[in-house]
């Protein structure tokens, strides 16, 4: 916790009144001053009742002061490797005039006299961490009334609210006592679960699908606290391959009742969700996006649009179009839609470097990235699903020669890579090999430069239609290259193989 409050502060008065008389009843912050002077006494007996309060109590979840101060001195010379007790705190207690009205330092003699076991001293402090949460919530509550009151343009009331939820988050994180160790035969216990419940699925994979079974192959699905990035230049297909693999993994959801795929969070910096729905409806009714927009369309279209609406509606796809949103409120959101939607199973993010930071300065953006995939690994493993951010390449691609993709060529921050857990490039040969038509050279002959024109027509419709997925970093499993058919009109990936069988190749 970022410092209790005054406990004094944190009472407030019950508008309620007793009997007849009309004033209020003065109401006490929650606190228990027998508990805390047991597990002080408990601590002084016997050092060793620390262990069981350490790893989560701070001093300042003790109501009392004097007690705070006490629990600080003991906590210092016990990670110092030395006594605590009566004798050695004497020192430091002597001639505190705050233990003057207890006594002094006797209170310390007084407080290890008092203790009848030592047993209890996990209980009494889980019982000081939960009072002390109970304060912090009266104090939180009181300042978003506060708050509310205050007229101010600067501070919005759909502000208050994403502040007042994440303090609300920050606090539950602080009641959530640590989880400590796990012995391995515990963790052995979760991943052969998670093993038998991929074999019993159709797709005989771990994580969330992407839709596609040859990238499903290669990395067993989105994996559960993973950041992964799919990185591209602009053109390459980045949130084509991104609302494809939300959409597969969304209708997975409903189509499996919930045993495949998942629902997906789909906050979109670049595209409104009209356009991101435009695209959807292109796709799945057979008719291109982009002449949906012109209104060059048929009667016999609608129909179509209907079916293919209908079929899209029942996918759990929430979308979030909000433009500048920074990273804390996504994460509030985020949070936010998963106690909505307990079987949110995926986050996407389209794209990285359009979230808005929290330094104001342009010379320190690439901190702000790095800080920005810090919190997105940590999404991940908070809410415990898979995070897919979109992200842009630099301009080094197209100055090479060879235009594949490489991780060096991550914009802004080399933490993109060290935060991911796994890297992907989008790329498309074809893109390239569209725009080097081959022209004449003066002093080349006619047939020479028909030869060279053939011999670029042919590789042209080697790689038509197809793209690749360049898996360059998995934390968990190998990298390699997943090829997959590219439709352009639809913005639509799928699987090669299936291309080709459906064509009778």
């Amino acid at each position: 916790m970022n410092g209790m409050a005054d406990p004094a502060l944190a009472a407030s008065r019950d508008p309620r009144s007793s009997g007849g008389d009309s004033s209020p009843v003065p109401r006490v912050a929650p606190h228990n001053v027998e508990a805390e002077q047991s597990l002080l006494g408990a601590i002084l007996v016997n050092n060793a009742a620390y262990e069981k309060v350490g790893d989560y109590l701070r001093p300042e979840h003790f109501y009392d002061p004097v007690h705070a101060r006490i629990y600080t001195a003991m906590a210092t010379l016990l990670q110092r490797g030395q006594v605590a007790d009566p004798k050695t705190l004497r020192g430091l207690f002597e001639h505190d005039p705050a233990l003057e009205p207890v006594g002094g330092a006797r209170y310390l003699g007084d407080l290890a006299a008092s203790v009848l076991s030592v047993f209890n001293a996990g209980d009494y402090g889980r019982l000081i961490h939960e009072l002390a949460l109970r304060r912090q919530l009266i104090v939180l509550g009181e300042d978003v009334v506060n708050d509310a009151y205050i007229e101010d343009l600067d501070n919005p009331a759909p502000t208050q609210i994403e502040r007042t939820e994440q303090r609300l988050f920050e606090l539950a994180q602080t009641g959530q006592l640590d989880r400590g160790f796990v012995k391995l035969d515990s963790s052995l216990a979760v991943s052969l679960r998670m093993a038998e419940e991929a074999f019993k699925r159709d797709s005989h994979i771990t994580g969330v699908t992407t839709g596609l079974k040859d990238l499903d192959r290669k990395l067993g699905g989105l994996q559960r606290s993973d950041l992964v990035i799919l990185a591209g230049r602009p053109s390459m297909g980045k949130t084509a391959l991104a609302t494809n693999i939300a959409f597969n993994a969304a209708r997975a959801c409903h189509d499996s009742g919930g045993k495949e795929g998942s629902a997906v969070a789909f906050f979109s910096f670049e595209m409104s969700s009209e356009q991101l729905a435009t695209r959807l409806l292109g796709e799945h009714s057979q008719v291109p996006s982009d002449k949906i927009r012109r209104g060059e369309i048929k009667q016999e279209d609608f129909t179509k649009f209907v079916e293919a609406s209908q079929f899209l509606a029942h996918a759990p796809l929430y979308i979030d179009d909000t433009p500048g949103l920074g990273v804390a409120a996504l994460r509030t959101r985020a949070r936010r839609l998963k106690r909505l939607v307990p079987t949110l199973g995926l986050i996407v993010i389209d794209y990285l470097q359009l979230i808005q930071g929290t330094s104001r300065r342009d010379d320190n953006r690439v901190q702000e990235v790095s800080a920005i995939t810090r919190s997105l690994k940590g999404l991940a493993k908070e809410l415990n699903i898979p995070v897919l951010a979109l992200s842009q390449l630099s301009r080094a691609v197209e100055s090479r020669e060879d235009k594949q993709p490489q991780l060096a060529d991550l914009r802004e921050s080399g933490s993109i890579e060290q935060d991911a857990d796994v890297v992907m490039f989008v790329y498309r040969e074809e893109y390239y090999h569209a725009r080097s038509e081959p022209s004449r050279r003066p002093d080349e002959s006619e047939d020479r430069f028909a030869a060279r024109h053939q011999k670029w027509m042919e590789r042209g419709e080697e790689i038509a239609n197809i793209a690749e997925v360049i898996i360059a970093k998995q934390r968990h499993g190998p990298i390699g290259t997943v090829p997959l058919h590219f439709d352009g009109p639809f913005t639509r990936f799928s699987d090669l193989e299936k291309h080709y069988q459906a064509r009778g190749d």
